[in-house]
């Protein structure tokens, strides 16, 4: 979500009546690649980007494609292929091992519905995952849909403007497997008379919001590393006994007793850093309540099980599935000390817990680190 809010920002930025843009994006993945599907890069006419399609080796060649699509007024689809030993293909000799589709879409300003528009209107609803089909290539008539194009999908009426129904009903069961599993993919339809059409689905989900409940000073660094990594940071604390320097770090601040005025979802991690025992043993009770999926605490294994002890002895018995997403020390077990590490550490748990992953070595991982297509 940080890129594209800074693609979003640049967006904004740019002189329309002077300068003409394009969006590349990855829309299929099969084998090994520095980036996913769904990674973006905003080009320009005069040769400036933001984002990225890759670790830095495809950005030379997606310049030159992203301003011919411009020139063109007329999207494209250009497979990288960094598997052949060929010296003519671009990437060849990185090591990537991959077949890379990247979609660049040239961006007409006065379309309220061109790519960069619809990411826009994602990001200011409100906190849901939304669900855009991209089409990447099409063969045949198609009722005016070209390659470029973007569905915002909130239900089966958004597919009538194919104005067929089994195309609506092979992309609908797609879609919903894909929502399913919470996963973005590439999909195509093949109908008589040569007719094909080729989509990107993509979930995206808001950024993750971090709540921190406290005020010492190791929430800082912890504020300033989640703000570096593209999270929403809201702080719950007694605002008296906040620095002044930290409001312009986080996005927003609450009471203690303004816990419930906080949007928390499943897309919400909350970590109880008060130093204080009273406090984290009131304030757990509260953050079981919401549908946060990562509930972390401070301080030693023994702290925390005292806080169950006690709660179970006061009717407040913590359920099972709520330990699940109890995470008492918060953090991965990489030695740290400092606060910055120890905000690296919670940091890396909380991220390894959305994706739901184990968080070790990748050297001793048997499997590849992304699912291949």
């Amino acid at each position: 979500m940080k890129e594209i809010k800074a693609i979003i920002s640049a967006y904004d930025n740019i002189d329309k009546n002077k300068v003409k843009a394009a969006l590349a994006t990855v829309v299929r993945v099969e084998g090994s690649s520095y980036r996913r599907t769904g990674a973006r890069m905003l080009v320009t006419d005069d040769g400036v980007w933001i984002g990225g399609i890759s670790g830095g080796c495809l950005e030379g060649d997606a310049l030159k494609r992203a301003r011919l699509a411009i020139a063109k007024s007329e999207s494209s689809l250009i497979t990288y292929d960094t598997t052949q030993d060929d010296a003519y293909q671009i990437g060849v000799g990185l090591g990537c091992n991959g077949v890379i589709d990247v979609l660049f879409t040239p961006l007409q300003y006065q379309n309220k519905n061109n790519p960069i528009e619809v990411l826009k209107e994602c990001t200011a609803a409100n906190r849901q995952a939304h669900i855009l089909v991209t089409i990447t290539a099409v063969n045949g008539v198609w009722n005016g849909i070209k390659a470029g194009d973007v569905i915002q999908y909130t239900g089966k009426q958004d597919l009538a403007v194919f104005e067929d129904t089994a195309v609506a009903d092979e992309l609908l069961q797609k879609i919903s497997h894909q929502v399913e599993i919470g996963k973005s993919a590439p999909f195509e339809v093949h109908l008589p008379e040569n007719r094909k059409l080729a989509v990107f689905i993509e979930i995206l989900p808001p950024e993750i919001n971090l709540v921190l409940m406290g005020h010492q000073y190791d929430i800082y660094p912890l504020a300033r590393l989640a703000k570096e990594i593209g999270l929403r940071v809201t702080m719950v604390s007694n605002p008296l006994k906040i620095n002044a320097k930290f409001f312009d770090t986080v996005d927003a601040v609450f009471g203690y007793d303004q816990l419930n005025s906080i949007s928390i979802d499943q897309y919400t991690a909350i970590v109880l850093m008060a130093h204080d025992y009273k406090t984290d043993k009131r304030n757990l009770p509260k953050a079981l309540q919401t549908d946060a999926f990562y509930v972390g605490m401070l301080g030693p294994r023994v702290r925390s099980e005292k806080i169950f002890n006690e709660l179970a002895s006061d009717g407040l018995a913590i359920a099972d599935a709520d330990m699940d997403r109890i995470f008492a020390p918060a953090g991965l077990d990489i030695g740290a000390t400092s606060p910055e590490e120890i905000a690296l550490s919670i940091i890396a748990e909380i991220k390894t817990v959305f994706s739901k992953r184990e968080g070790g070595f990748l050297k001793h991982r048997q499997t590849a680190i992304h699912e291949r297509g």
